[in-house]
C-alpha cells in the first residue's frame, strides 16, 4: 500500500474532544469542552425554526446571505468599530474553525511562518501545520498571562506573514489591552505581517476590562483579519455559522477556500444568525452576569479543592496549576491526572499539555470550562470532594 499523507502524523485528534468522549463514557460531568448545558435563547431557536419552515433549506450564497452579512457589517461598527463591506469585507463560514484554516489557506507561501501565543487553542497549531505555516511560539506567563515585549519582537522576521491574537483568550481567558494590541500592530506594520484574531468570546468580559478589535486601530484596517462566530455569545455551538472580515483582496482568496471546503454554512442557521446580532444590550449584560457568577463560584470550589487557579478576565475557562495534586492522585502528568480525576470524581477536564508546543508540554496544569448550569456547577464542587 502507498504510504497515506505524512502531514497528518505530525498532529494528533482534539485532546478536547478526547475528554469529553471519555466523559461521555464514564457518565461524567463535562467541564472539558466549551459548550453550554442550558437552552440556547428562545428567540433564536424560533428564528431558526421559521427559517426552515420558510424554506431556507437549500445552498446559501456561497460566502453567505446578504442579510446576515448586512447585519454582521452594522455590528461590526456599532461593537468592534471595523468598517467592513457586507459585499465584498466578509466570508460567513462554518464556524470560526473554518474561518481560521480558509484564512490561512488564503494567505500562506511556502516558507511563511506564524506567530501563535502559548497557551494556545488546540486547533492553531495543527491550522499552521495544513496550511504550510512554520510556526514560531510566544509565551504568555501567569498569572496575568503576560508576554515579554522582547520575546514577542524576537519573533518577528522578514518571514513572519501573520500573527494569531486570540481575544479573550482561550484557554487563560486573558483580554489582551490597547497597549498590547498596538504594539504587536506596530510590529506588524514593521515586518509587513498580518494579524489573524479570534474573537469569538468578544461579549464574554470580567472585572471592567474592554474589549478591543485590533482591526479598529489605526494603520490595522487592511492588515487584519478578524474572525467571529455566533457559538459562544448565542450558545448555538452546534449551529456553525461564523465568518472573518478583511480587506477585499483577501475576502476574495478567503471565499475561494471556503467555497471548496465547504460551499456554505447551514441556511437556515444564517438566517437565525441575523435574529442574534440583533439582540439588545440587556442580553449581553446578563450574559456576562450570568458567567461571572458561574466563574466566581467554581473559582472558589476550586480553591478549597487544592488546585490553585488563575483567574480569567474573559471568556469561559479557568485554568489551575495542579503541581501538588499530581502526586496525590499517583499520576505523572497532567494528561494522566486528567483521565485518574474522571475515574474517582466525573468531573472531566483537559490536561494542559494539549494548549502549548512541544517544548513546552510539561504543563502542570488542566483547564475547566464553567459555561454551566449553576446545579452542575453544584455538583462539581461535591463531586470534587473525592479527591481525598
Amino acid at each position: 500500500m502507498k504510504e497515506l499523507s505524512r502531514i497528518t502524523e505530525t498532529f494528533t485528534e482534539s485532546v478536547i474532544r478526547e475528554m469529553t468522549r471519555l466523559s461521555d463514557s464514564m457518565g461524567g460531568l463535562n467541564l472539558s469542552q466549551g459548550f453550554t448545558d442550558f437552552e440556547s435563547p428562545a428567540e433564536i431557536k424560533a428564528a431558526a425554526i421559521a427559517a426552515i419552515n420558510n424554506d431556507h433549506n437549500q445552498y446559501p450564497v456561497t460566502f453567505g446571505e446578504p442579510e446576515l452579512r448586512e447585519a454582521i457589517s452594522i455590528k461590526a461598527w456599532n461593537y468592534n468599530k471595523i468598517k467592513c463591506n457586507p459585499a465584498t469585507d466578509i466570508t460567513v463560514t462554518c464556524g470560526a474553525t473554518e474561518s481560521m484554516i480558509a484564512t490561512l489557506k488564503a494567505i500562506i507561501n511556502p516558507g511563511d511562518e506564524i506567530i501563535i501565543f502559548e497557551p494556545f487553542y488546540e486547533n492553531y497549531g495543527p491550522d499552521g501545520i495544513l496550511s504550510g505555516a512554520a510556526p514560531r511560539y510566544v509565551t504568555l506567563r501567569p498569572p496575568y498571562w503576560s508576554y515579554d515585549y522582547d520575546e514577542l519582537a524576537a519573533a518577528f522576521n522578514k518571514n513572519t506573514k501573520a500573527i494569531i491574537i486570540n481575544t479573550p483568550n482561550n484557554p487563560t481567558g486573558k483580554v489582551f489591552s490597547k497597549k498590547e494590541l498596538t504594539e504587536i500592530g506596530e510590529l506588524c506594520n514593521k515586518w509587513d505581517s498580518y494579524a489573524i484574531t479570534d474573537e469569538i468570546y468578544e461579549h464574554i468580559i470580567y472585572d471592567g476590562c474592554e474589549h478591543i478589535s485590533l482591526g479598529s486601530l489605526p494603520g490595522m484596517e487592511d492588515r487584519t483579519i478578524t474572525i467571529n462566530s455566533i457559538s459562544k455569545t448565542y450558545s448555538v455551538t452546534g449551529w456553525r455559522v461564523g465568518w472573518a472580515i478583511a480587506s477585499p483582496e483577501i475576502t476574495q482568496r478567503i471565499r475561494k477556500v471556503h467555497d471548496f471546503l465547504t460551499v456554505g454554512a447551514p441556511n437556515p442557521f444564517q438566517h437565525a444568525a441575523v435574529s442574534a446580532l440583533g439582540f439588545p444590550e440587556e442580553y449581553y449584560k446578563a450574559l456576562q452576569k450570568k458567567y461571572f457568577d458561574a466563574r466566581e463560584f467554581l473559582f472558589n470550589a476550586l480553591v478549597e479543592n487544592g488546585f490553585k487557579p488563575f483567574k480569567p478576565n474573559g471568556a469561559y475557562y479557568i485554568i489551575t496549576d495542579i503541581t501538588d495534586l499530581i502526586p496525590k492522585l499517583g499520576s505523572t502528568d497532567d494528561f494522566d491526572f486528567s483521565k485518574k480525576l474522571i475515574e474517582r470524581t466525573q468531573v472531566a477536564t483537559v490536561p494542559g499539555f494539549s494548549f502549548y508546543s512541544k517544548q513546552n508540554m510539561n504543563t502542570r496544569q488542566v483547564r475547566f470550562t464553567f459555561c454551566k448550569k449553576m446545579e452542575t456547577l453544584l455538583q462539581v464542587k461535591e463531586l470534587l470532594k473525592k479527591l481525598y
